[in-house]
């Protein structure tokens, strides 16, 4: 579809209420279908100003152009929902892209990609009570953890309460952690070792007075053939991030194909590989996904 940016900026100012309206609306349907799989397309890049994909640096700044990328995503067959920030998912509600999808609600997006801070990822997106207001589905929440920095014990602290807040709720919460450090020019890394991963599942399985409602969002292992005993850590159910995958995508589809095969692996949360693959052909890379399933 084209998006009509006069159409969505005339409805924004003009009238407000129209997203919650749409909604209040929004034909819902269970977190799992009956296949008790999960593949939900993510953009909530932006919000932490990540816009980059490969080589090219702004690749996520086109609003637009997103949205038309995200709207032919979700109409694909087998693509349940999408996972982004307030912005993205208002103007996903104004198009009409959300009936009948689960939304999931970013919720930390305060460590800004690049800053001095960005350990200190304080929540500054949906909190509990708007996913609630707005009858989406759950939430989602990045922790990082660089035992160097003092503000990855902010974020685990203010991860715990989500958690609580989350389950006092009964919603899902989908918990991103990761093991990170910075580089020798500052950078920040996610260690994708199978010690770090496997210690950071089982930091984020114990944040909050109750697990009931959490779900872990896990990458790959640097070898995937680590995977089974890493996610033997924990009984929660989980997801696989895409993250970046290069020019290599068939590679990172039988990363993800050997993986989806382990019990407590339910599904799939991929963004910038899908929506903006190498060859450009959208359409083709999320059903690739949607087939591993």
């Amino acid at each position: 579809m084209t998006v009509d940016v006069l159409e969505l900026v005339r409805l924004r100012s003009h009238r407000p209420e129209a997203i919650a309206e749409a909604a209040a609306r929004r034909p819902r349907r269970p977190l799992l279908n009956t296949s008790g799989r999960l593949m939900i397309v993510a953009a909530d890049h932006p919000a932490r100003g990540a816009l980059g994909v490969g080589g090219r640096a702004m690749a996520m700044a086109n609003r637009a152009d997103l949205l038309e990328r995200l709207c032919l995503a979700l109409s694909r067959p087998g693509v349940d929902g999408v996972l982004a920030t307030a912005d993205i998912l208002d103007d996903l509600l104004l198009l009409g892209a959300l009936d009948g999808k689960v939304v999931l609600g970013s919720m930390n997006r305060g460590g800004l990609q690049g800053a001095s801070f960005e350990l200190d990822d304080r929540f500054t997106g949906h909190r509990p009570e708007d996913i609630e207001r707005l009858g989406f589905d759950a939430g989602k929440l990045l922790l990082r953890i660089d035992y160097d920095d003092p503000g990855s014990l902010t974020t685990m602290e203010s991860t715990a309460r989500a958690v609580d807040a989350m389950a006092a709720r009964k919603l899902p919460v989908f918990v991103e952690p990761f093991i990170s450090y910075r580089d020798e020019r500052g950078r920040l890394r996610n260690d994708l070792s199978a010690e770090a991963v496997t210690k950071s599942i089982a930091i984020a399985s114990g944040l909050g007075g109750s697990s009931a409602y959490t779900w872990l969002k896990v990458p790959v292992t640097d070898n995937p053939d680590d995977m089974a005993e890493v996610m033997a850590t924990s009984t929660l159910p989980a997801v696989l991030l895409g993250g970046e995958v290069g020019d290599d995508q068939d590679g990172a589809y039988e990363k993800w194909r050997g993986a989806l095969q382990l019990p407590t692996v339910c599904g799939l949360v991929v963004g910038r590989s899908l929506l903006y693959p190498a060859d450009g052909d959208v359409a083709a890379a999320v059903d690739t996904a949607v087939g591993l399933l």
